[in-house]
């Protein structure tokens, strides 16, 4: 069996590099797309680009799976996130008879949630972290718990992912106070428990196995550098392991995938002790974000062999590792105010070049960045012949980027990149930093220094020499472009959707970027409009994904109020005084931008006014 016709059910960055690989192989690119994405670099580079139903979005299975049989599409590639991990989705592609790239839905079942990892790992002979695998839902159950194995400890909603829904306790007076349980009834999800790990590295294996049996670790990755459980930096191979940790990441890997009888690329995470202990953390039955430094270093293409895996092809030999490489996930965060989300209008972009440089990117210049998707731009992948040559290489690349608009995380990495603890071994030799490194370490002393400041660089106007202009436009529902006379129209109306003037056509639908300036808050904290006593409010463009209280609740200082998402990550709006709820303007699902009022308080300071 030959795939011909692969749908990519994903957009950005990732979309992009499987229609690479797609074309490479001679097969034809099928991308859906909204409306915030027919400009996208991906929506031009596809054999073929289609608008999803007006209202849909990439986790629309249905919509998904109609416009995979229209166009006759053989195979469908879900990329990462949106419905990459969803069972059901991938039932319905292979009962339409589609073939998915991916494990079968009984594996992805097994792997799906944090319940289900642990049990499976546990059935594998694989340790997971020290933990309770049954559901947990009162604060006796973690207190015992505690009392046994110490604090902190961890309650984790097994649909979290990606950092999110992670609740972390250091007390019996948090445990008793949290929200955690109340917010996991509310949201219909379950929550295990687990000791937090507090010193660790956070080591990965990039595994394949194919449906004949063959199975290979292409190469282990380290990606201990994160904030708020979530990946910034990551590096393969694994640098300074212990003797004797590789080979026990492998065979654990291995029986992790033959347990679940696993067919497909999949990563094995695990968390690295300085005693040496190997607690496993989860399987991610996908492709990974970072996959790109394994693809490096091994000299293979992991899209490629997930399509000739789908197809029921041998793995083959896997090359060994050469020399070390380096992913820079270039994010819109300030590191300045806590990694603050930045939204807005890409006005200039500038990638670096040169030897041992990768750019995997979705966006260009004028591109409108909005809270509605991951915060990741794009990824810096260095690669070099030794580690401390990438690590050289990934300093003058980030000299060489260019972002204006918005503000990304460019100083933080460039502050990483110098620091001892992450550029050499310790006295052990072995890698210092740990998961918790960035946010206890670096961040703290960047928040000290002021915020860079970037010039705001217009470019010159130069006159088009060309008399033939190419224009995006959409014709019944399909992407595709025309290409006419100069002149031939009239001059440019922002309500036709073009100018004549540009090969860049704008949008005719979608949402607008603009965003008023945060008022000053960092994520997680509180928001007041004008200082007004009483008013909270949204601290950065969100969306209101869960509110914890009602008009006429009684509140405490402390209390959570409303829960925010920007960017995909969870940020946490908490009462600023004692006081009673009197109105809530706002309602889950719904987008606020920074300074709109979330809740209003009656407090004794604005009672006091009032009188």
């Amino acid at each position: 069996m030959t795939l011909s016709r692969i749908l990519i059910a994903n957009r950005g960055e990732i979309a992009l590099r499987i229609v690479r690989t797609a074309r490479d192989l001679g097969a034809t690119s099928i991308l859906p797309y909204t409306p915030e994405d027919l400009m996208s670099p991906a929506a031009e580079l596809a054999d073929e680009a289609y608008a999803l139903p007006e209202g849909s979005s990439y986790t629309d299975a249905a919509a998904l799976l109609e416009l995979a049989r229209a166009t006759g599409a053989d195979a469908i590639h879900p990329g990462y996130g949106f419905l990459s991990e969803d069972a059901d989705f991938a039932r319905s592609i292979i009962e339409a008879g589609i073939t998915w790239v991916g494990p079968s839905p009984e594996a992805m079942d097994a792997l799906g949630d944090k319940m289900s990892a642990r049990a499976t790992a546990e059935r594998a002979q694989v340790a997971p972290v020290p933990g309770i695998t049954d559901s947990v839902t009162d604060a006796e159950t973690v207190i015992a718990f505690a009392a046994a194995h110490g604090y902190p400890v961890a309650l984790k909603r097994t649909d979290g992912g990606g950092g999110r829904g992670i609740t972390v306790l250091h007390n019996d007076d948090e445990v008793r106070a949290t929200p955690a349980f109340e917010s996991a009834a509310q949201g219909g999800g379950t929550l295990i428990l687990e000791r937090f790990v507090t010193a660790a590295r956070h080591v990965e294996t990039q595994c394949a196995r194919d449906s004949h049996g063959g199975f290979a670790v292409v190469s282990t990755r380290d990606c201990s550098l994160q904030r708020r459980n979530q990946k910034l930096l990551e590096e393969a191979p694994a640098p300074f392991l212990p003797e004797g940790v590789h080979g026990r990441l492998v065979e654990a890997s291995r029986r992790l995938l033959e347990t679940v009888d696993y067919v497909g690329v999949a990563t094995c995470e695990f968390l690295l002790t300085p005693e040496g202990d190997i607690w496993f953390l989860e399987v991610n039955p996908r492709l990974q974000v970072e996959h790109c430094v394994t693809e490096e270093v091994a000299g293979t293409d992991l899209v490629e062999i997930q399509l000739c895996i789908a197809e029921g092809g041998h793995l083959g030999q896997v090359n060994e590792p050469r020399g070390h490489s380096l992913e820079l996930r270039i994010t819109c965060e300030d590191p300045a105010r806590g990694l603050a989300p930045s939204t807005g209008t890409i006005t200039r972009l500038r990638w670096p070049a040169g030897p041992g440089i990768r750019i995997e990117s979705g966006v260009t210049e004028g591109d409108v960045v909005t809270p509605l998707f991951d915060p990741m731009l794009a990824k810096i992948i260095i690669t070099g012949a030794s580690r401390e040559q990438a690590i050289a290489r990934a300093r003058r690349a980030l000299r060489e980027t260019v972002v204006e608009g918005v503000t990304v995380c460019t100083a933080l990495h460039s502050e990483v990149l110098t620091r001892p603890e992450f550029t050499a071994s310790d006295e052990t030799g072995r890698l210092a930093v740990t998961t918790r490194w960035i946010e206890n370490e670096v961040l703290p002393d960047l928040a000290d220094a002021a915020a860079t400041s970037q010039a705001d660089g217009s470019a010159e106007t130069v006159a088009n020499p060309r008399t033939r202009s190419s224009y995006i436009i959409e014709l019944n529902g399909r992407r595709m472009q025309l290409t006419l006379p100069d002149g031939i129209l009239a001059p440019s109306n922002p309500a036709r959707g073009f100018s004549p003037h540009s090969n860049r056509a704008q949008p005719l639908r979608g949402r607008s970027g603009a965003t008023r300036s945060p008022r000053g808050a960092a994520p997680g904290e509180t928001g007041t409009a004008g200082g007004e006593p009483g008013v909270i409010a949204a601290p950065m463009q969100a969306i209101v994904t869960r509110i914890c209280v009602e008009p006429g609740q009684p509140v405490c200082q402390g209390d959570l109020l409303v829960v925010l998402e920007s960017m995909k990550m969870e940020n946490y709006v908490h009462a600023p005084s004692d006081g009673t709820i009197s109105e809530i303007p706002v309602s889950a699902g719904r987008t606020v931008s920074a300074g709109d009022v979330l809740v209003r308080m009656s407090t004794p300071e604005n009672n006091s006014e009032e009188a």
